[in-house]
């Protein structure tokens, strides 16, 4: 009969508010710059270019290093990897402050992407550590799961405050306290964990993996921008080799980076995948639903938050109801039917037109959360519970990096797909008679169409507008039936792949595997 796990105590409790702490830290910033960027541009005044930088750059060198940094915090210590990802996050966060030049303002987005990949997998592999009975566990990642969530939705409100009130320099020192207050709990409260067997430091794995993601990531990220095709092409078909490289060396060497073979495990492939494609779904039509609230309803960036804020209620709940829920329904029907309900979510989208009042969108989030908290709070346990202790790291990478590139994913196919259906309807219901050049222009985004509409005498600009604003609903209309269709397809996925795995006791891995203990360090 195997043993049974330790429960956590309330020491351990304690310990995981202060893990959450930057989760939901990372959660606000990275929020925050999409509503300073028009204040900083008046100020630094950047190039186009730059500006494109100063968003992208964090996510590039996220992406880029998680890799690496979880597998640094299983060899030295992930606690300690996540402590000094917090004091260059700290150090980071005061340099954006201070910049007075776009380029600093760059590498300081850089350096927090790199910090914020030293935080992020160390969170959920220090709770894999921390909580060994599994319901107790899964508690612990439905309180980290809603953190993302609150801090998601708190983001363009406290961001919004901030900038208003203070300044756009006053939104990176906010990152400074919390930073300060893990340094000071984290050493006391949460135990420190590392694999007792990591093996050798691999560099060529480190280059291949940092290398690849990061040209990988740059391409999807390009292609998204729609102006420079032949590099995205490029640099993404790098990135896919490079990538390819590595997994083929992480077969061959005794102690991977990452162990490949995790995928193996049913669950754990299934889960992933969950979790990446969902996540694919709900960036891109949920992006474009924050401008549909601003630009086609009129609302303001906080009285559109404001509408959001019942989606992240009820996302933060929806963890908590799959916790309790799991122990008498299986895990496999739970996931499902939560990836099922986001898409009936989604789904309500093609009913959409320009006159369809905030409260309908409100309760539309409201079951995309629902069925979003569900799902995925749910799949994270399980890729979590399918590793032992000791490659927790790995698996908190693995979920990490199947988070970003979903988004990447996301925004650039997604947001192309809708971009190609407003600019379609568009040219076929633009008024008569525009300026040259204006129609190409109002193509681009609904933003500058009504720029435009604004400057063109009255009936025309009148015309302009309404045609702008009912192409991009129906851009929208369409999107969202797109992303309910994948959802739809992943609900079914789910259910297979999920298929009879246990909610109660840790899953197994590849039974290659040798069985170690997980070592903790005081």
């Amino acid at each position: 009969m195997p043993e049974t796990p330790p429960r956590a105590t309330t020491r351990t409790w304690i310990g995981l508010a202060v893990l959450v702490l930057p989760m939901l830290l990372i959660a606000v910033d990275g929020m925050v710059l999409i509503f300073a960027l028009a204040d900083i541009a008046a100020d630094l005044e950047p190039s186009g270019a730059q500006q494109l930088w100063m968003l992208d750059i964090y996510a590039l060198m996220l992406a880029g290093l998680l890799i690496t940094m979880s597998s640094l915090g299983d060899r030295f210590g992930r606690r300690k990897v996540l402590l000094i990802g917090a004091v260059f996050f700290a150090i980071a966060s005061v340099m954006g402050a201070l910049s007075t030049e776009p380029w600093m303002l760059i590498a300081a987005r850089a350096l927090l992407g790199i910090a914020g990949a030293a935080i992020m997998p160390g969170t959920l592999s220090l709770i894999r550590n921390m909580f060994l009975d599994r319901n107790q566990r899964r508690t612990a990642i439905a309180v980290w799961s809603s953190m993302g969530a609150l801090g998601a939705a708190a983001g363009p409100i406290v961001g919004g405050w901030i900038i208003e009130v203070f300044s756009w320099h006053a939104a990176f020192l906010m990152n400074i306290p919390v930073m300060i207050l893990l340094l000071i709990l984290a050493p006391i409260l949460v135990p420190e964990s590392r694999n007792p067997n990591p093996g050798r430091v691999d560099l060529p794995s480190i280059v291949l993996s940092l290398a690849g993601m990061i040209s990988f990531v740059y391409g999807v990220k390009t292609f998204a921008g729609g102006k420079e095709p032949g590099l995205a092409l490029l640099t993404f078909l790098l990135g896919l080799a490079l990538l390819v490289l590595f997994v083929i060396r992480q077969l061959r060497v005794p102690v991977p980076m990452i162990n490949v073979r995790l995928f193996r495990v049913r669950a754990f492939t299934g889960a992933v995948i969950t979790d990446l494609l969902s996540v694919f779904s709900l960036v891109g039509a949920m992006f474009a639903l924050t401008q549909f609230l601003q630009l086609v309803v009129g609302l303001s960036v906080i009285q559109s938050a404001l509408w959001m804020l019942p989606q992240a209620a009820v996302s933060a709940s929806a963890g908590f109801i799959a916790a309790a829920l799991v122990k008498r329904i299986p895990t496999a029907l739970l996931v499902s039917t939560g990836v099922l309900i986001t898409a009936g979510g989604f789904a309500t989208l093609l009913t959409l037109t320009p006159d369809t009042p905030p409260w309908v969108i409100a309760i539309a989030l409201c079951l995309v959360g629902l069925g979003a908290g569900v799902g995925m709070m749910l799949t994270n346990d399980l890729i979590m519970s399918s590793v032992r202790p000791e490659q927790s790291g790995q698996a908190a990478a693995v979920s990490e990096t199947a988070y970003e590139l979903g988004t990447a994913f996301g925004t650039a196919i997604l947001g192309s797909v809708l971009l190609g259906f407003y600019r379609t309807d568009l040219a076929d219901t633009a008024p008569a008679g525009l300026p040259g050049g204006v129609l190409d222009a109002a193509q681009e985004t609904l933003a500058g169409a009504l720029l435009y509409a604004r400057e063109l005498p009255g009936e025309l600009g009148e015309a302009l507008a309404t045609a702008a604003t009912d192409a991009f609903t129906s851009a929208l209309s369409a999107t969202g039936g797109i992303a309910a269709l994948i959802l739809l397809a992943v609900g079914i996925f789910a259910g297979i792949m999920l298929r009879g795995v246990s909610s109660q006791a840790d899953l197994t891995e590849t039974e290659d595997e040798p069985d170690h203990e997980p070592t903790t360090a005081p």
